[in-house]
């Protein structure tokens, strides 16, 4: 049985949610949004729950994109998980109810991802003969839409992993950026019919925004040369909260930088814990660390584009260092993105062999790797051509 009837035929064309919580999910939807902006029987309606406060959500940020403002904004703000959680699901279950959109696409992994999916899943549109053939299924639900679904770390202790899970768990259409991603759904039971393997949309949005990052000067205003100099980010909560951990990688670092200068533009949650533990002077005195506050993603990547490494516990570096064939050290056990390990440039790191990893890379030292299926920048197109397909 199909999902949409005539979705093609529709005379009104299919309202699509498009739901993004910070600027992480706004760079995965940006490709989507302007792909099916071009479609006749699309209208993508961007909704920001404003989960999260971001420094670089500006109004450049918007313009980089070519997004507009957002459609709808629910203001949520910040609060636990559980507060966060529970305030998106009673907001967008309003939205809904007033929109009725036919089709929901959550991204990434944050509780917003989850919120919006538990509220869309249990939802039920009332009948109504205004309604177009092509908007609903045939229980007058909404479709809804994991967009970089099947990722998994297998470590429950990170709030991601759970939101993942369960996104995945009640999503009806599973977009995978990877051939791993779709082994782990299969594992855990999810029939095959709901599982698409489309590619890693992120690298879209790297291309799309290429020529700005080329022409960004990130690299001079640091006085810096192409290769000449390593990428330090570094956020979470097992790297930067104990005093002990934070103080023996900051050492680290700077016995790293007198092989090669460092870059470190800092995380405020970082920044607060520095300060906190005394450790910021240290760093400032070190003559080859250069100390920088949070940047928007065009001035970073023109400092990926350009570096000998990154040093990193985030999850989308990992992705774009893979893509752009640039070595990267992630200071995590473990990752949901394994295929930048087992094909990329990715090297899973510890504070006893970062030093070791480091010098091995400075001196030349690169791991064989490729490019993963379908990373090529046309994920947005083929995802369109799922979502046309449907009927």
């Amino acid at each position: 049985m199909p999902l949409f009837e005539g979705v093609t035929d529709v005379t009104q064309p299919m309202k699509i949610h498009l739901i993004a919580a910070a600027r992480p999910n706004f760079m995965k939807i940006a490709p989507l949004y302007h792909a099916l902006k071009r479609q006749t029987w699309a209208e993508p309606i961007i909704v920001h729950t404003g989960q999260h406060y971001d420094i670089n959500m500006s109004d450049t940020f918007f313009k980089d994109l070519e997004l507009p403002d957002p459609n709808i904004h629910l203001g949520i703000g910040s609060g636990s998980h559980a507060e966060q959680t529970g305030r998106v699901m009673i907001a967008y279950e309003k939205v809904l109810e007033k929109e009725m959109p036919a089709l929901v696409v959550v991204a990434g992994d944050v509780n917003s991802t989850m919120a919006c999916t538990i509220a869309a899943s249990k939802i039920v549109y009332p009948s109504s003969p205004d309604r177009h053939a092509g908007s609903l299924r045939n229980d007058n639900r909404p479709i809804v839409a994991h967009l970089e679904a099947g990722l998994r770390s297998n470590d429950r202790t990170m709030p991601e992993e759970i939101n993942r899970i369960v996104t995945d768990a009640l999503a009806d259409i599973l977009w995978t950026p990877s051939p791993d991603a779709v082994e782990n759904l299969l594992t855990e039971g999810v029939p095959r019919a709901k599982i698409m393997n489309v590619g890693n949309i992120m690298i879209d949005s790297l291309e799309m925004m290429r020529k700005k990052i080329e022409c960004a000067d990130a690299i001079n205003e640091f006085g810096l040369t192409k290769g000449g100099y390593g990428l330090i980010t570094l956020h979470r909560p097992a790297n930067v909260d104990s005093p002990a951990i934070l103080s023996t990688l900051c050492r680290m670092l700077i016995g790293a930088s007198q092989k090669t200068p460092l870059v470190f533009p800092i995380h405020p949650r970082t920044r607060k814990h520095l300060d906190d533990f005394g450790l910021m002077d240290t760093l400032r005195d070190a003559k080859n660390i250069i100390l920088s506050d949070p940047m928007n993603y065009i001035r970073f990547m023109n400092l990926v584009f350009n570096c000998k490494f990154v040093i990193t516990d985030s999850g989308g570096i990992q992705e774009e260092t893979t893509y752009l064939g640039i070595p990267c050290l992630t200071m995590r056990p473990n990752t949901e993105r394994p295929v930048t390990v087992d094909q990329g440039t990715n090297q899973l790191c510890t504070i006893e062999n970062l030093q070791r990893r480091i010098e091995r890379i400075v001196s030349g030292g690169m791991k064989n790797h490729v490019v993963p299926e379908l990373w090529d920048g046309h994920t947005a197109g083929r995802i369109v051509d799922t979502i046309r397909k449907l009927s």
